[in-house]
């Protein structure tokens, strides 16, 4: 009875200081024919435009640049997750800098991807951040557990608090696994995985899932050989 049913699409928000990336990014997106569909909602070009033209447009996902011409995207992404938490947001960048990671991921966002990405894996990201997943890929973490081994922002905190099935979670979670995904694994509904993530980012001080996974790495990551 679904058959006529239309997908919803994924409305996308480009922020990014150059017009000749967010129109080359556009130009991907509109060559490819995915489903859901992805359609570019809105553009900004610094911090204000992204945090005004997000919260106009209410997107699903923003793709935003970290240099911006009047302030990080940093700053931009904890001001449009502080006003609307439930956005996706995927850094799309050319830094590799292993302190821009960790502060991208502790920001909020839910994805660190290179402007070199080809463009069907940027489609897939796209897809896959919608759905709840997080993109951070081997080489991403591995900045984030070097930024840690030197004595990152929170390598004081401590999962010594999270029950044996929390832990269990979280784990899953640092995998990229929707709740979904993770209640299959662990044999839990939904809504009993959604609690135990509640209680999770609740013992942690952390309101993303990014967040909490690159916690779960930090304290997983081997000490300095």
């Amino acid at each position: 009875m679904n058959a006529h049913v239309k997908t919803k699409p994924i409305r996308v928000v480009l922020v990014d200081d150059s017009a000749l990336v967010r129109q080359g990014i556009k130009a991907v997106l509109l060559a490819q024919t995915p489903s859901p569909p992805i359609t570019v909602v809105g553009e900004a070009s610094n911090v204000a435009e992204a945090i005004s033209t997000v919260a106009s447009l209410k997107p699903d996902v923003v793709i935003l640049d970290i240099r911006l011409p009047d302030g990080s995207g940093f700053d931009a992404c904890k001001e449009i997750l502080k006003r609307q938490p439930e956005i996706r947001v995927l850094v799309l960048t050319s830094f590799t800098n292993d302190s821009f990671i960790y502060d991208a991921i502790t920001s909020g966002a839910q994805g660190y991807l290179m402007k070199e990405i080809d463009p069907q894996g940027l489609v897939q990201a796209i897809h896959d951040i919608a759905s709840g997943k997080s993109i951070l890929s081997p080489d991403v973490m591995a900045g984030v557990m070097r930024v840690v081994r030197g004595g990152g922002p929170n390598e004081d905190r401590s999962l010594a608090s999270l029950s044996a099935q929390e832990r269990r979670v979280l784990a899953l979670v640092a995998e990229g696994k929707t709740n979904k995904e993770i209640g299959l694994d662990l044999g839990l509904s939904d809504n009993t995985v959604k609690n135990y993530l509640v209680s999770v980012f609740d013992k942690l001080q952390v309101k993303r899932r990014s967040q909490a996974a690159a916690l779960y790495v930090q304290s997983h990551s081997p000490g300095p050989q």
